[in-house]
């Protein structure tokens, strides 16, 4: 059945398919569009910068109306970001606006990581690193990037990491068969010079 919050979710998913912010990622479920699954790269130039961070969004039938609930689903050390991966995000809360549209809920976010509000923490720990040991905050985040990127391969390596690896093993193969050439050639000379004897 279609209705006004499934029709605009519709134009929603459209628009961020045809004009996706940069770094940002999204798509309903299959069988459930009032659920959404998403994806954000950290900024660039920043603690994030290389961390992929999973989320989901769900929606109701009040939607554009109502905020959705959008959680964090990877693992965040954030000053507004809560232990269970909500976010404490003014525009997802009392100044939320039926003209935000999923493409600005996920770029808010994203800005968010860079950019905190530590005067309204939902992580009181993170809140205090970041005013107070701004070095600390950011190994912590390099922690939950690093995280991120084992998330991201279910504990495998990279796939940069597989393809320097798999190079290596490649050109000892490619070596192998090289000397193997140059043997079988060596001896070749050899087998010829036997036949002739043999002839003669």
């Amino acid at each position: 059945m279609s209705t006004p919050a499934r029709k605009r979710l519709m134009r929603d998913f459209r628009r961020l398919q045809q004009d996706p912010p940069q770094g940002i990622d999204g798509s309903p479920n299959l069988d459930n569009i009032m659920l959404w699954n998403a994806v954000i790269f950290g900024p660039e130039d920043t603690p994030w910068d290389g961390g992929t961070f999973k989320l989901s969004l769900q929606f109701t039938e009040e939607y554009p109306n109502k905020a959705p609930v959008v959680k964090f689903v990877s693992n965040i050390f954030h000053p507004n970001v809560y232990a269970d991966g909500g976010i404490c995000l003014d525009i997802l809360q009392n100044q939320w606006s039926p003209i935000y549209d999923v493409s600005a809920i996920l770029t808010s976010i994203q800005s968010l990581l860079s950019d905190p509000n530590p005067n309204s923490p939902a992580n009181s720990e993170a809140a205090r690193l970041y005013s107070e040991n701004r070095k600390e905050y950011n190994r912590r985040v390099k922690e939950v990037v690093q995280a991120s990127w084992m998330e991201g391969t279910n504990g495998s390596a990279p796939a940069e990491e597989e393809e320097e690896e798999a190079e290596p093993a490649a050109a000892e193969d490619a070596a192998d068969t090289g000397a193997e050439k140059e043997e079988k050639s060596a001896a070749e000379p050899k087998d010829q010079d036997k036949d002739k004897k043999e002839d003669a």
